[in-house]
């Protein structure tokens, strides 16, 4: 299959995929039993607003959103809205809209994220490539120790060290992404004030992440020091750096593909870890939507997630695709 025709087909399947993300998006949030509208009529209700009052509020806002309309014409109304690029009103925050709901809180879940996979990627590899090649008890320790670590869940590793580091020994705050009474502002007082709060999510996803790409990255090594050519070369007599760095190369080759991977799903990969910690990103954002039934917002995120997710494995495919010609073999049937 030519090369164009493989990209051509890769693309309307994600096409296609997208627009199934787009329906389920939209049904998926209103399945959610209650109604946004009954929260905040609730919420006026404890505040000793009369019935008669309550109810024109409720008819006010069940016509504001456009809850009196059919379900299609919701749908149409918001693929309107999107071909745009107008993700809404939240309905719990109104007049925010979601793009700058989303704006507040996406800077926070990258600037957690971003930094603990690369950092978990690269100690994680190293680590399991020494792991293979040395051996003996520093393999079984390495290899015990980063299957033990990547076998937990995040929000274990999460609870475990707010515990410890919150609780026990009181060294970091156990919540929060700064000080109550702090605003966001670039000042050094509340950059100091960030950091202090960034450490223990930022560990629990690090952690985890380690162990996982050791595990995987001393697996493939393993496997390479077994191979035909390496005893092949260990019969030229090439020295061992040589043959470390032609194993370290042929190894790494799925660990980009699971880098890859992570940072397009980094927009939705922490999101009990955010929850755990009352971390000010998207993970907690989208918990909040939830609680309130605020269908745009959740509608929003998950979007996004999906989008992320999506432009991700579209673009390893095609790397693949362009990469190695057997991929594009292979998906026309051919052996």
């Amino acid at each position: 299959m030519s090369l164009p025709r493989y990209l051509g087909r890769k693309a309307a399947w994600y096409l296609g995929a997208l627009l199934v993300a787009i329906l389920l998006n939209f049904l998926l949030p209103r399945l959610i039993p209650g109604n946004p509208v009954d929260t905040i009529v609730s919420s006026l209700s404890r505040g000793g607003v009369e019935g008669s009052q309550l109810h024109a509020i409720h008819a006010h806002y069940v016509h504001e959103f456009g809850l009196d309309k059919p379900l299609w014409q919701q749908f149409v109304v918001y693929l309107g809205h999107l071909a745009h690029g107008d993700l809404g009103v939240s309905f719990a925050q109104s007049p925010a809209t979601v793009q700058g709901l989303i704006g507040q809180a996406l800077p926070w879940s990258i600037a957690l994220q971003l930094p603990a996979i690369l950092i978990g990627w690269l100690v994680g590899n190293v680590l399991g490539a020494l792991a293979a090649y040395r051996g003996g008890w520093f393999d079984r320790g390495a290899f015990l120790g980063s299957l033990f670590t990547s076998s937990m869940p995040y929000y274990c590793v999460a609870i475990l060290l707010l515990y410890l580091l919150a609780v026990v020994i009181p060294v970091l705050p156990p919540s929060g992404g700064y000080s109550f009474g702090n605003s966001p502002e670039l000042s050094a007082a509340f950059v100091s004030d960030a950091l202090t709060h960034y450490w223990l999510p930022f560990l629990s996803l690090v952690i985890v992440f380690v162990g996982g790409q050791a595990v995987g990255m001393r697996s493939m090594a393993v496997y390479e020091l077994g191979s035909d050519y390496v005893n092949y070369d260990r019969g030229l007599g090439l020295r061992d750096r040589t043959i470390v760095r032609y194993i370290f190369r042929n190894a790494m080759l799925p660990q980009v593909t699971g880098l890859a991977l992570s940072i397009g799903t980094l927009v939705g990969g922490a999101l009990i870890t955010e929850i755990v910690f009352s971390y000010p990103g998207v993970g907690t954002l989208l918990f909040t939507a939830i609680s309130q039934n605020d269908y745009p917002v959740v509608t929003g995120l998950t979007l996004l997630i999906a989008v992320a997710v999506l432009v991700a494995n579209f673009c390893v495919e095609v790397a693949y695709g362009i990469i190695d010609p057997r991929i594009r073999a292979s998906s026309r049937g051919d052996r």
